[in-house]
């Protein structure tokens, strides 16, 4: 049986004429020999229905200042993709197609209990095979999967994060062992740049896990990092195709599979869509300096927050957070007391901001009542709001000497203030304000991808 994983992102399914476009190509498949596994998204996006993001501010809607308590937000998140996939399993049965709709856990999905950003553990792929083997179309619900509660009773609804959709069809093509997993979108595959910015950005024929799992972190909307990590684990071939159009998308591989394939030297250039939040946090110059900052990456893990433009000097540390999660941030960090040594031989406390805060003031008071048995150091937290990162993507960047260069050469002659950098194995980074965006992603990607094909031809 040749297994194929398909799975539709919300605009995809998103009015009846796009769900029957979507349902003719799994037919096709099931036609041609295979026997399809689809995974569906929610419905549309934000202001639509059954968006994932609606019914997250329906639930918030009732009384913003109560937060909702993680385990029903979930329930409620998970709302969004468990229409959708009866919704496609229907359609599909409309057009003459047996097809059953199910849900994470009926899928044998088993997460880890982190709601809002649960990890696969493992799938038990049996009611699947039992389903496909009756020669059924198998329509899952992504996003989502199932963990014992913390008493052990029963099981709970969890959701993976954003992204999870992409997360759930290249987990269950590795537990189904399919031929491939396709991820269809509103693009033709994956671009050398947005294409709302670049409109004739090139689609790119071929891209390794690694570039396309790059890529995503540092902003492309294409593909969840953690999918690509898990296709690349069980070396299955990933594509991302559009649902609109017959073109062949992009194949997503290993490194040696690509080789040979005539790719542009850079892969292309992201941005991250949304403002960011550049945090700056002024340690000193003290022997605690590593441990302080092993504890606020570990703090930051904790709460699930995705960092970018990690940067050291002597005496500061400073990455950047996403703007909607900054409240939660600031919340953790404003006040904030960690020991350093063990026995206890110093206290930092944070200040985050120039204003002290209500919470900073009260620590501080606390503070002072222990006198001078342990010192205490103030770390300052500068914050850079109203700015974004642009990236420069490209296989084995540390072998091609003078890209950074070159790479603020560009964006200084565009008059883009750069107000930090970071690089990596694979990738340049810059924080630049919001203003600035378009016209950094234009002028790198006209330097970088279009000067340079014209130069190979």
């Amino acid at each position: 049986m040749k297994i194929l994983v398909m799975k539709f992102g919300g605009t995809s399914i998103d009015t009846p004429e796009h769900r029957e476009i979507a349902a003719r190509k799994v037919i096709r498949a099931k036609e041609d020999g295979f026997a399809p596994v689809v995974v569906v998204s929610a419905i549309g996006r934000r202001g639509a229905p059954y968006a994932t993001d609606t019914l997250i501010e329906f639930l918030r809607s009732i009384d913003p200042s109560v937060p909702p308590n993680a385990r029903e937000m979930d329930l409620m998140m998970a709302c969004g993709e468990i229409i959708s996939t009866v919704v496609m399993a229907h359609t599909l049965k409309t057009m003459g197609y047996d097809a059953v709709a199910l849900t994470g856990g009926q899928a044998g999905i088993i997460t880890d209990n982190e709601y809002g950003n649960a990890r696969v553990l493992q799938i038990h792929p049996q009611a699947i095979r039992h389903h496909l083997e009756a020669g059924r179309i198998v329509v899952v619900a992504g996003f989502q999967g199932v963990a014992e509660d913390k008493l052990g009773f029963h099981p709970d609804i969890t959701t993976l994060g954003r992204g999870g959709s992409d997360t759930t069809a290249s987990a269950l093509g590795a537990a189904l062992n399919a031929v491939a997993v396709e991820i269809y979108t509103d693009v033709d595959g994956v671009k050398t740049a947005d294409p709302d910015i670049i409109p004739d950005a090139r689609t790119l024929p071929v891209i390794s896990y690694e570039e396309v799992a790059e890529i995503a972190h540092q902003g492309a909307k294409v593909l969840h990092p953690r999918a690509a990590e898990i296709a690349m684990l069980h070396n299955i071939p990933l594509w991302v195709k559009c649902t609109f159009t017959e073109e062949p998308g992009t194949l997503v591989t290993s490194s040696e599979s690509a080789e040979g394939v005539d790719l542009p030297e850079v892969t292309g250039v992201t941005h991250i869509t949304g403002k960011i939040v550049y945090l700056i946090f002024h340690i000193g110059e003290t022997p605690e300096k590593p441990e302080i900052e092993l504890q606020l990456y570990r703090l930051m893990a904790q709460a699930n927050i995705n960092l970018y433009l990690n940067s050291y000097s002597h005496d500061t540390l400073s990455f950047a957070v996403p703007r909607d999660r900054w409240s939660l941030v600031q919340s953790l960090l404003d006040g904030l007391v960690m020991p350093a040594g063990n026995p206890p031989q110093r206290l930092f406390i944070f200040r985050v901001g120039d204003k002290p805060s209500r919470e900073y003031l009260l620590q501080k008071q606390m503070l002072s009542a222990l006198g001078e048995a342990i010192p205490v150091q103030e770390v300052p937290v500068e914050v850079l709001e109203n700015c974004t990162m642009v990236s420069l993507i490209a296989a084995k960047l540390s072998r091609r000497p003078g890209m950074m260069a070159l790479f603020l050469r560009t964006l200084y002659e565009a008059g883009v203030q750069v107000l930090q950098t970071a690089d990596s194995e694979m990738s340049l980074s810059c924080l630049v304000n919001e203003s600035d965006v378009e016209k950094a992603v234009r002028v790198l990607h006209e330097r970088f991808v279009t000067e340079r094909a014209y130069a190979r031809q």
